[in-house]
């Protein structure tokens, strides 16, 4: 028996789960607040979680905070079966519904679902922190997953003071003998595996917030009709308050985009308004990913440059990066659009085009796409660039993978595939080589692999080298810098075949309302989940 322990308050007893974090990194509560507490029965929470190892991290809410254990295994409903079980640190009733991406590096860095939730009791009277402290648990859980009563039971405790339970289920109405929590792997709350969430997680937390305030929604709501009529209302500049932040904005009757034909020339207010209504749709091929800008002070007519570096005006609320691969000279410190605001405030900033990375910051070695860039030459025809993309679209149905095309909102077409986690840079930049290499022998009057560009013949380059760590193309719906501001926009497979088709075709007037008409035609990307197949 366990001697007895000194009942301590929720934030004692949340000391060791801080100390194991560094909540600048970390979107995980940091349980500074206690959110309202009704008067029903305490709340129970299992997380499917993918750190290091799988595991189920199996909580109770007790005496204001979440009492947990690690189940490697998880829990089951089969009476015959016992599960190992580890004591862990108590965590803040903030996780109770914490949905996400914890970063690698940081303690138990991996993807969390909710696997189940729901309400628990004893099974008879008594102290259920006393019960922990005793080593034996006896509840009646009331979840969408598991019900029926468990006991837990501590079996040893080592030198270290780490604790080893058994979890089991009773022989109850509820029990079924063979029941593998593996074969019901989706969360009760978004209905998503951990890949899926992974690979577009919808909230974030924010450890530099209140507990009450840390929940940032990634797929966030559209700018209101009031945020809009706001930035119109706005003077040259001024104070815009819009997603939850006040940003300054200015120079907002600049003209930043040269006129195409006979249309007006596009301000800095038209590209912040078009910015505000694209950020909800875009921001998940953006989070997590270290974003290089491409800015344009003087507008699109004048040189523009890259930028890389958040500098070091940059308001303290924006998500950020440090790279801790990067060199002396190198840049360290890079923005990462985790918020719709985010976005924004680069478009201030006269980013005209938003590149994100391929990989994550969780994994930057790890691309997220391989990706097939198709350059035109001085001599080749939009014409050329639609047989080239339409081979590879007979390609890609062949070899049965997943991949969008967009337009690049200059001369070109870029064809992004989404790949499951594990490929390094070289293996995409291989595959995506033989695969444009296959394509190209077919048409080898349209394709040069020559590396410069003079020595091309005005052929085209079907560009496989952009499958590298920090070489990017420019995102979904970003502007580019031309007359009428042009945006990179995703198509359907069949829109190849539409003879009035064009590379600029869509700009930052038109973008919106296609998207409201279309949807997001891009959003198969983000599901990466499958597996390169060999090219032969």
């Amino acid at each position: 028996m366990a001697p007895a322990r000194t009942r301590r308050a929720p934030r004692e007893k949340l000391a060791p789960y801080r100390r194991k974090r560094d909540f600048a990194r970390t979107p995980e509560p940091s349980g500074d607040a206690q959110p309202a507490r009704g008067d029903g029965a305490p709340r129970f929470v299992v997380q499917r979680h993918r750190a290091r190892r799988l595991h189920y991290d199996f909580r109770l809410e007790i005496d204001g905070v979440l009492v947990s254990w690690a189940v490697p295994k998880g829990p089951t409903l089969d009476p015959k079966v016992r599960r190992a079980a580890f004591h862990v640190e108590d965590h803040p009733l903030e996780y109770i519904d914490f949905e996400g991406v914890i970063p690698a590096g940081e303690y138990g860095g991996g993807d969390v679902i909710v696997w189940d939730t729901g309400t628990w009791r004893l099974s008879k009277d008594g102290d259920p922190g006393r019960a922990v402290a005793d080593g034996e648990l006896h509840v009646d859980l009331h979840g969408e997953k598991l019900r029926g009563r468990f006991v837990l039971v501590r079996t040893r405790t080592d030198a270290s003071g780490k604790e080893e339970w058994l979890l089991l289920h009773k022989r109850d109405e509820y029990a079924v003998e063979g029941w593998d929590p593996e074969d019901h792997p989706r969360s009760v709350l978004s209905g998503r595996t951990n890949e899926e969430v992974k690979a577009d997680p919808e909230r974030l937390w924010r450890s530099d917030r209140p507990a009450a305030e840390a929940a940032i929604a990634l797929k966030a709501p559209p700018v209101t009709d009031d945020e809009l009529a706001e930035l119109d209302a706005l003077p040259g500049s001024g104070r815009w308050h819009v997603f939850g932040r006040e940003l300054r904005v200015t120079n907002l009757d600049k003209v930043l985009f040269p006129p195409r034909g006979r249309d007006k020339p596009v301000t800095k207010r038209e590209l912040l308004r078009y910015t505000a209504q694209i950020a909800p749709t875009l921001l998940p091929y953006l989070t997590e990913r270290a974003l290089n800008l491409h800015r344009y002070p003087n507008g699109a007519g004048a040189k523009g440059f890259w930028h890389k570096q958040l500098p070091s005006h940059a308001p303290e609320w924006l998500p950020r990066w440090d790279n801790p691969q990067a060199g002396p000279g190198e840049t360290r410190t890079y923005l990462v659009v985790d918020e719709p605001a985010a976005l924004i405030w680069a478009a201030n900033f006269a980013a005209l085009e938003w590149h994100a990375w391929t990989s994550r910051t969780d994994r930057p070695d790890r691309p997220t796409y391989a990706l097939i860039d198709l350059d035109p030459g001085e001599k080749t025809g939009w014409d050329d660039v639609l047989v080239l993309a339409r081979l590879h679209r007979t390609a890609l149905e062949h070899l049965g993978v997943t991949a969008r095309p967009k337009l690049t909102g200059r001369r070109g077409i870029q064809i992004w595939v989404p790949v499951a986690p594990g490929p390094d840079f070289e293996e995409t930049r291989a595959w995506v080589e033989a695969l444009s290499k296959a394509v190209g022998a077919t048409v080898p009057e349209l394709v040069s692999w020559k590396w410069q560009k003079r020595e091309r013949g005005g052929r085209a380059r079907l560009d496989y080298t952009q499958n590298a760590i920090n070489k990017t193309l420019v995102a979904p719906y970003s502007p580019r810098p031309a007359p009428g501001a042009p945006v990179s926009a995703p198509i359907e497979w069949d829109e190849l075949d539409d003879p009035t088709l064009t590379p600029d075709r869509f700009t930052i007037r038109t973008m919106p309302r296609r998207l409201a008409e279309k949807g997001d035609l891009f959003r198969e990307v983000l599901r990466q989940t499958q597996r390169l197949p060999a090219i032969r």
